[in-house]
């Protein structure tokens, strides 16, 4: 049976511990993962949303326990210490966060107990939260894209009544409001949203569920901004939920992970990439763990290689020009599903909390580091 959120939040244990609040930079010498710190919360299915300024804004998620948060902090490269925030309007985990083009960034969605149609603006100048706009609907577990005009994509996830949403918007910094946009072909969560360099937006996967039977998908579909529909494209290889996709220096994606309707015992170690030039995919080899619950959990490095880190006890790098993978130096000690992976402005990856396979929430930071990425 798919262990949704909903699920886990009735169900994982209480736990407690203790957060120092500095992240000693490593030396540039040093190449690999390390674990280099504690956030102020254990945090899963959170997010973090690299600022115009380098720092990392790290919002909201759940503890084990299920209870989500209204914390929030941000991680400051330059001194290698995690700040505390004032905190979020509302407590909310698997929502969004989107840097916007004038710096700010939108916090949109989420759950708390119930599917939010709430929005929040963070202000890095400020270091506060402002109430935004509402959504035109409630959702959780969507994804935000933003797109080159400046405006935001909002697709898909689930909401109130554990509905299940083709229903897509966007959302306009310049009038502070959110549209309706046309469907999508199918009801999608668990799925992928990657923008392309000719302005459109690959839809990938994902799953609907109800409640007796899941369907994961194969299928794919494009968001064209000009038109404002979803018009479908090729399948993958293969059906998949709960993977990651990345935008490749060439303009490619590639895709990674995921799995079947058996969820953990289903996951899945395949990688394929898409061409925007055919609308194809093609198999891209395998990685050297199978991976699930990475959505977040993928990193472009300067010099074109992927750094996956989620899904698993370790981490690796993709490289496209060979379509292999190498496994890294060092160890996160247990599993990290819905963790995430920014790419810091000096190169190296910042990896946040997830929670293991005992459904232990995290408060635990990691960075890579790699002498050649």
């Amino acid at each position: 049976m798919l262990l949704s959120f909903v699920f886990i939040f009735t169900t994982l244990a209480s736990f407690a511990c203790t957060h120092p609040r500095t992240i000693a930079s490593p030396s540039i010498s040093e190449a690999g993962l390390r674990q280099v710190g504690e956030m102020s919360s254990a945090r899963a299915a959170h997010a973090a949303t690299l600022l115009e300024d380098g720092r990392v804004l790290i919002t909201g998620g759940f503890q084990t326990g299920g209870r989500s948060l209204s914390s929030a902090e941000v991680f400051v490269p330059s001194s290698g210490k995690l700040e505390t925030l004032a905190g979020l309007n509302a407590a909310r985990a698997s929502h969004t966060s989107t840097r916007l083009p004038d710096g700010k960034v939108l916090i949109a969605g989420g759950f708390d107990g119930n599917y939010l149609q709430s929005t929040e603006i963070f202000d890095p100048k400020t270091g506060r939260f402002s109430v935004g706009p509402q959504m035109t609907m409630p959702r959780s577990e969507h994804t935000a894209t933003a797109l080159a005009n400046g405006r935001v994509l909002i697709v898909g996830g689930v909401g109130t009544g554990w509905a299940f949403l083709a229903d897509a918007e966007i959302y306009d910094p310049v009038t502070g409001r959110f549209s309706a946009v046309g469907k999508m072909s199918t009801p999608r969560e668990s799925h992928t949203a990657t923008l392309l360099t000719d302005g459109r937006v690959l839809i990938t996967g994902g799953h609907k569920d109800r409640r007796s039977a899941i369907t994961i998908f194969a299928s794919t579909e494009v968001f064209d901004p000009a038109k404002r529909i979803f018009e479908l494209t090729g399948n993958m290889t293969i059906k998949r939920h709960k993977h990651a996709a990345v935008l490749l220096k060439d303009g490619r994606v590639l895709v990674a992970g995921g799995s079947d309707e058996r969820d953990s015992r289903g996951a899945y170690s395949s990688l394929e990439i898409f061409d925007p030039r055919t609308d194809a995919f093609k198999v891209a080899g395998e990685m050297r763990r199978s991976r699930y619950k990475l959505n977040g959990a993928v990193a472009l490095m300067p010099g074109g290689k992927v750094l996956i880190a989620g899904g698993s006890d370790g981490a690796e790098v993709f490289d496209p020009a060979t379509s292999k993978t190498t496994e890294t130096a060092g160890s996160f000690g247990s599993h990290r599903l819905f963790a995430t992976a920014t790419a810091l402005s000096d190169g190296r990856v910042l990896i946040i909390g997830g929670y293991d396979q005992s459904n232990r929430v995290s408060s635990g930071a990691w960075i890579f580091e790699s002498v050649s990425n």
